[in-house]
C-alpha cells in the first residue's frame, strides 16, 4: 500500500509540470488556430484535456510496474528518495500520505457536488411542467436536426437559461421566465441550440470533462482547457442551430434577449453549458474570416511535436523517472561491510535502508540513509561498504541511465 501511495503522490506532483507543458502547447496551438473554424479548436482543446489525464495515468502505471519489477529483483526504485542537493524530497516523502489523503478528500467533495447536480436535474426532469405546444416544436426541430431519439421538454422555475441533460433519454429544461417573457420564434431558436447539443452527444463529453476536472482539480490548466472546450462547443452548436432556427440573426437576437432576462435577475450572462453570450452573438453576426487547409493545422502539429520532445527530454534527465529495468548490485565486486568494533561489542543489530544514485556506468555517485538501523555506526558502515560495489545500471528503452535505487542491509549476529 505504501508503494501505491508513493507512486500516486509523485504522479500527482509530476503533473504540475506536465500540465503546465500541455497548457503552454495548447495555448500556442489555439492562438495559431484563432482564425480556424471552432470545430478544429474544439478538437485541439479536447485532445489537450485528454492528454492531461492520459499522461499521469501512463506515468502512474509505469511507476507501479517499475516498483513491482524492482521488488522482484530485490532492488526497488524509490521515487521518494532524497538527494543531497534536493532536501525537499525526503520532506515530501514523509508527508506523501497526507498529500494523497487531501487529494482524495477533495475528490470526494467534488464528486458529491456533481451527484447533487445530477440528482437535481433528474428531479427537475421528473417533476417539471409539460408544455404541449413547446413539446411539439421540440419534436419538429429534433426531426429537422436528424435526432432519432425522443427528446423531452420540461418547464422549470428558478433556472437561468435552458439546460440539456441525458444522452439515452435526453431532456431539455426550459426556465419558466423564458416561456412567459420571450417571443415564440426566439424561444424556438434557443431550443434548436439545445437540440444541437443532443445531436452531438455533448452531454457525454461534458460528463468526461467533469470527471477529469474532479481528478485533476488542483491544476489551473485543466479548468482553463475545460472552459475553452465549453466555449468552442457553444459556437459549434450555434452554427448548427442557426441553420434550423431562421438564421444567425434570429439566434443572435434570442441570445440577446436571454442576456437581458439574466441581467434583470442579476445573473451572469453565461450560457447553461458554457460560453459567453456576447462572444457568441458577435460570432453569429460578425464571424471571423476562416482559414483552412494544411497551413492552418501545421503550427499546431509543430507545437505538439515540440511538446512531446520537451517531455521526453525532461523524463530522460530525471533520475527519479520510471525505468524499464532497475539497477542491481553486483556484490561479487566488493567485500561485505565491516562491522564497527564498538557496535559488535555492544551486540547492536538492525536493518538500514539506503538509497544510491547509480550512474550510467554502474557506479554509485551519491548516497543517503533513508531509514536508520538505530545505530549510526552501523548505518555509516553499510553505506561506506556498498559505495565500493559495482552495479548493473538501470535501463530505459534499452539504454543505461542514471537512476536512484533503494536497498536494505541487515546486520545480524550469528
Amino acid at each position: 500500500m505504501s508503494a501505491i501511495i508513493d507512486a500516486l503522490g509523485w504522479t500527482l506532483l509530476h503533473f504540475l509540470w506536465q500540465g503546465a507543458l500541455i497548457g503552454l502547447a495548447a495555448a500556442l496551438a489555439l492562438h495559431a488556430l484563432r482564425g480556424a473554424r471552432p470545430q478544429l479548436r474544439y478538437l485541439v482543446a479536447c485532445g489537450a484535456l485528454l492528454l492531461c489525464i492520459a499522461w499521469p495515468a501512463f506515468d502512474l502505471m509505469t511507476r507501479l510496474d517499475a516498483n513491482a519489477a524492482a521488488s522482484a529483483a530485490a532492488s526497488a526504485n524509490d521515487l521518494q528518495l532524497g538527494v543531497s542537493r534536493d532536501e525537499w524530497r525526503p520532506l515530501m516523502s514523509q508527508h506523501m500520505g497526507l498529500v494523497v489523503a487531501a487529494w482524495a478528500a477533495c475528490i470526494g467533495a467534488l464528486s458529491l457536488r456533481t451527484m447533487v447536480g445530477l440528482l437535481w436535474i433528474q428531479r427537475a426532469a421528473r417533476h417539471g411542467a409539460v408544455h404541449a405546444g413547446l413539446q411539439q416544436r421540440t419534436d419538429r426541430l429534433a426531426e429537422a436536426l436528424g435526432i432519432a431519439r425522443s427528446v423531452r421538454l420540461r418547464i422549470v422555475a428558478h433556472l437561468a437559461s435552458p439546460v440539456t441533460a441525458g444522452w439515452w433519454r435526453p431532456v431539455v429544461l426550459v426556465p419558466a421566465s423564458l416561456v412567459s417573457g420571450m417571443p415564440p420564434d426566439l424561444l424556438e431558436a434557443l431550443l434548436a441550440h439545445e437540440l444541437a447539443h443532443v445531436r452531438r452527444f455533448d452531454y457525454l463529453v461534458n460528463l468526461l470533462q467533469n470527471a477529469i476536472e474532479t481528478v485533476l482539480f488542483y491544476h489551473p490548466v485543466v479548468w482553463w482547457l475545460s472552459r475553452r472546450i465549453r466555449a468552442e462547443r457553444e459556437l459549434i452548436a450555434d452554427e448548427l442551430a442557426s441553420a434550423h432556427a431562421g438564421g444567425a440573426h434570429r439566434l443572435a437576437l434570442a441570445l440577446s434577449e436571454l442576456e437581458k432576462l439574466q441581467f434583470s435577475h442579476q445573473r451572469t450572462a453565461i450560457a447553461a453549458n458554457g460560453g459567453d453570450l456576447m462572444q457568441r452573438i458577435t460570432h453569429l453576426l460578425r464571424p471571423a474570416p476562416q482559414r483552412s487547409g494544411w497551413k492552418t493545422a501545421a503550427p499546431a502539429m509543430v507545437l505538439a511535436a515540440l511538446c512531446l520532445t520537451a517531455a521526453g527530454c525532461a523524463t530522460a534527465g530525471d533520475p527519479n523517472a520510471p525505468v524499464d529495468k532497475p539497477a542491481i548490485a553486483d556484490f561479487s565486486s566488493c567485500k561485505k561491510p565491516v562491522w564497527p568494533e564498538s557496535s559488535l561489542k555492544a551486540e547492536h543489530t538492525g536493518t538500514v535502508t539506503l538509497s544510491f544514485l547509480i550512474s550510467e556506468a554502474g557506479k554509485p555517485v551519491e548516497s543517503k540513509i533513508v531509514n536508520s538501523s538505530g545505530d549510526p555506526l552501523l548505518d555509516e558502515a553499510a553505506r561506506t561498504g556498498i559505495m565500493k560495489c559495482s552495479f548493473h545500471p538501470a535501463t530505459r528503452g534499452g539504454a543505461p541511465v542514471a537512476h536512484w535505487m533503494k536497498m536494505q542491509y541487515v546486520w545480524v549476529l550469528h
